[in-house]
């Protein structure tokens, strides 16, 4: 693995000036019939993370607050924040450093990590090196293996993430981990709680582990039903969308990362998480630009406010004892990421600082 803490500047209106030029010079792109939304990222970390796979090695981008190739003993907390769709990690990483900031955390003590999740169309914009880890548009969401240079789940990535935490040699006082991601970086997070493989070593270190889903546009139900006009989860008339559980909205023709287990174990482990469920009051338009209107979507309500609420009504109906699970409205915000990570609540459950009514 190496690390490098030299970050890219912010591109220059000549250095933009050539990013154009290259795209002009490239061949058209395919244009994704579910991510038109995708461009090229203005920036990839330069810190690579080599993680070995069955058929080899590949790299992966992220950002890091400190050089977690040498022994930490002073990191307590690890805070891992995922990207949305737009895959700008930079933009991420200075909203975790704002949120530390905010919450008045110790920077030397705390660990702050924002993978990157690339699309093909970066690599070649970008022309990076064959080894750095892509997915085929949004795929890196629900756990879709790489494009390339290695079939690696997204998740898989998290997992390697994971196991570094775990050294016990570089983090011998870590107690805390939290997986925070809001949009398309909310998904991610609540389907890996969902998927997760070896959270084991963390937990059975005993450091805690936690997770922040804030305003995904989707959640991975458990079974057959979905939110009926009330908000009350019911029988779904799949006449209405055949596709409506899939994954990942449902459990249906799961990816090979999680098809070794049943639902009902997948479930099972879901509900023993703890989790935190944040969505802004006034992230509630139905025709926002970045929400999923597909009708595996709309079927689990007609915009992120009611989809959230009913997918913590319908958790909370099926596990009533024992849930370490909660929800939260963060009155005033729209679909901002920046806010609603740096929100009382988000900072308190990231940071455990005080003033968010449980």
């Amino acid at each position: 693995m190496t690390f490098n803490l030299s970050r890219r500047l912010a591109m220059g209106c000549a250095a933009a000036g050539a990013v154009m030029l290259a795209l002009l010079a490239q061949p058209a792109f395919a244009v994704h019939a579910y991510a038109s939304h995708l461009k090229p990222v203005a920036v990839i970390s330069d810190t690579r993370f080599v993680i070995d796979t069955p058929q080899g090695q590949a790299e992966f981008p992220l950002y890091l607050s400190k050089d977690w190739t040498v022994a930490q003993p002073q990191v307590t907390r690890a805070v891992i924040v995922i990207h949305g769709k737009l895959r700008n990690a930079d933009v991420y990483f200075r909203t975790a450093q704002n949120a530390r900031d905010a919450a008045h955390a110790d920077p030397d003590s705390t660990l702050l990590i924002a993978p990157q999740f690339l699309a093909t169309l970066d690599t070649r914009v970008h022309n990076e090196p064959a080894d750095l880890l892509r997915w085929t548009g949004d795929a890196w969401m629900g756990g879709e293996a790489a494009r390339a240079p290695q079939p690696i789940s997204s998740y898989a990535v998290l997992d390697a993430i994971v196991t570094r935490l775990a050294d016990r040699k570089l983090f011998p006082n870590l107690r805390h981990v939290v997986f925070a991601g809001h949009s398309g970086g909310g998904q991610v997070v609540q389907r890996y709680a969902v998927a997760a493989h070896n959270i084991g070593v963390l937990t059975n270190e005993g450091i805690d582990v936690r997770y922040v889903v804030a305003s995904p546009s989707t959640y991975a139900y458990f079974d057959a039903q979905r939110p009926n006009a009330q908000g009350v989860a019911a029988p779904f008339d799949a006449a209405q969308c055949a596709d409506f559980n899939q994954w990942k909205y449902g459990m249906d023709n799961r990816p090979p990362y999680l098809d070794d287990r049943s639902p009902a174990q997948l479930e099972a482990t879901y509900a023993s998480r703890r989790i935190d469920y944040l969505v802004g009051g006034a992230d509630d338009d139905p025709q926002q630009s970045a929400l999923d209107r597909s009708c595996a979507a709309e079927a689990q309500g007609p915009q992120r406010v009611a989809r959230a609420e009913a997918y913590y009504r319908y958790i909370q109906s099926r596990h009533p004892e024992g849930l370490k699970q909660s929800f939260h409205i963060v009155p005033g915000v729209g679909h901002d990421g920046a806010r609603m990570l740096t929100s009382v609540c988000a900072l308190s459950a990231m940071f455990d600082t005080q003033g968010c009514d449980q």
